[in-house]
């Protein structure tokens, strides 16, 4: 299951309002109810009331909310057990870097071209 149709799903779940789900997003509100359409799809059963005056969730999606929250969460955890530690190897500077140029003064390392 997708992670984004999940964090969707949740948002749009807990404000019941698809404009202020998509605000909270950052998403135009066109894009989370295409998520929704595709993961009712894939579900096999509506999660939102259509029927409704209100945006209301329907048996099914308040159960799939639990479980919605639950991946979320599992997926979480596991993304922050995967971090790398901070540090590793240091690169060492090589070379004698590089002086600002000065007008009239010979570039550091060259010899002045003899005639």
């Amino acid at each position: 299951m997708d992670s984004t149709l999940l964090r969707h799903f949740e948002a749009a779940a807990e404000e019941l309002h698809f404009a202020h789900a998509a605000k909270r997003l950052d998403i135009p509100r066109s894009s989370l109810l295409l998520s929704i359409r595709v993961l009712e799809e894939e579900l096999g059963y509506p999660l939102f009331d259509t029927a409704a005056t209100s945006t209301t969730l329907t048996p099914e999606g308040e159960a799939f909310l639990v479980d919605a929250q639950r991946q979320l969460k599992a997926m979480a955890a596991s993304q922050r057990a995967n971090v790398a530690a901070p540090g590793g190897k240091a690169k060492a500077n090589k070379g004698k870097g590089r002086a600002p140029a000065v007008k009239g003064e010979r570039k550091p390392g060259k010899r002045r071209q003899s005639r």
